[in-house]
């Protein structure tokens, strides 16, 4: 099997987080585009893609506290809609590229993953391993789980990534979001915020307290989670680097995906 990478395409990316389930379908579109334009250029790249739900599973999911855990006794509707309306952005997205030709399988994380306190402790992989092998593009996305203490809990996009990167060792992680990578503050509210080119995720301690939240509702932790879980991935597996890069600059997911050594954004490293 060719390098396998992994690439998300951030919520605030492919949708409007500021308008309730709205997809950026032009973006969607572009960075299909650039998808396809990568796997002509190297036929033997394998690719296993992740998106967020920004403006469509985060509002119900924290509209009725589903990362915050339901009892038995409690209404459960909240979880049921939330997981609806993550797949109702997935079914978008996995069309859009499929208009591309990519050969996309989605995979609903909710049938089969299994949390424990937040920590996503089980998940199928055995399908994603059969569809890589056979040349598809398995696609993942956050979504809501069981959780054998919370009840509940919501999986990021990252906690699917760095579970699978445990039984599937990709080369490179790259994170495409709506900025241009891991700043010092939240650069969409302060403009001082510097850009961070390099981040050790052994030193990662030293930069936590510079990392913030996500512009609009994010109930997964924002850019602050992110960073940690990645790092956490990286501490264990120091072979796999990740990429912060801006899915909004155009040609730059094509780029990032063709050429490790690409310098744009932030490099979170071992």
């Amino acid at each position: 099997m060719g390098e396998l990478v992994y690439l998300k395409l951030g919520g605030s990316l492919i949708t409007d987080k500021g308008s309730p389930q709205t997809a950026r379908e032009r973006v969607i579109r572009r960075v299909a585009q650039e998808i396809r334009e990568a796997l002509d250029h190297a036929p033997d790249l394998k690719l296993l893609l992740g998106h967020g739900s920004g403006s469509f599973a985060h509002a119900p999911a924290s509209k009725y506290g589903v990362h915050e855990g339901l009892l038995e006794s409690d209404d459960w509707w909240g979880y049921a809609e939330t997981a609806v309306v993550a797949a109702r952005l997935d079914r978008v997205v996995a069309d859009l590229l499929l208009a591309q030709r990519i050969p996309v399988l989605p995979i609903q994380p909710s049938a089969s993953a299994l949390c424990d306190d937040g920590q996503l402790v089980h998940l199928e992989v055995a399908l994603i391993k059969e569809a890589l092998k056979r040349g598809l593009v398995p696609m993942v996305y956050g979504d809501v789980s069981f959780d054998r203490v919370r009840g509940t809990a919501i999986i990021s996009t990252e906690q699917i990534f760095a579970y699978l990167g445990v039984h599937l060792a990709p080369r490179r992680i790259i994170l495409a979001g709506h900025v241009e990578g891991v700043f010092t503050g939240d650069p969409l509210k302060e403009p001082a915020a510097r850009l961070l080119k390099k981040i050790s995720a052994s030193k990662f301690a030293e930069v936590e307290k510079m990392l913030t939240g996500s512009h609009g509702i994010d109930v997964t932790g924002g850019m602050l989670a992110k960073v940690r879980t990645m790092s956490q991935l990286i501490e264990a597996h120091p072979a796999i680097t990740v990429r912060f890069i801006s899915g909004e600059q155009e040609g730059l997911i094509r780029k990032a995906l063709l050429d490790s050594r690409v310098e744009e954004g932030t490099l979170l490293h071992c």
